[in-house]
């Protein structure tokens, strides 16, 4: 609970030094490289600070040392599933953005992220224009589906 404080802490710092254009920090999570780096390119070219995790364990030890703005992540990876993530996201840092991208987008998928927490849910493929708006999306409270 003391990182999410910290977390805060810095976001405040940072407005308060007027600093309002510091690079956002994302968190992008799949088992697939592809998808993973695919996602990297397009967000650092806009000027996001953009970290890798391949799966959700490494995603949390990824969370425990660093503060980020949102976290991008996929349903379905081996050993912690997507909504397992998101539920532990949900708890140990509530203020945190979460995007569930998949390509298994059901009715029941997207509303079980939701209810775990998730904002706004991404399905597979979709294009750079659609990550770069939702990553836009990410400073505001109010999401429109």
């Amino acid at each position: 609970m003391m990182h999410n404080n910290r977390c805060r802490s810095d976001l405040e710092e940072n407005t308060r030094q007027g600093n309002t254009m510091a690079k956002k920090k994302i968190l992008v999570i799949d088992d697939e490289a592809i998808v993973r780096i695919s996602c990297k390119r397009v967000l650092e070219t806009e000027g996001y600070d953009v970290v890798l995790a391949s799966s959700g364990p490494t995603a949390l030890d990824c969370m425990e040392k660093e503060c980020y703005d949102l976290v991008i992540t996929d349903l379905m990876m081996p050993d912690m599933d997507g909504f397992e993530l998101i539920g532990v996201i949900s708890e140990k840092w509530p203020n945190l953005k979460v995007v569930v991208m998949t390509g298994y987008g059901t009715d029941e998928t997207r509303l079980k992220s939701v209810e775990l927490g998730a904002v706004i849910f991404l399905k597979k493929p979709f294009l750079p224009e659609q990550l770069l708006a939702v990553a836009g999306l990410a400073d505001s409270t109010v999401f429109d589906d």
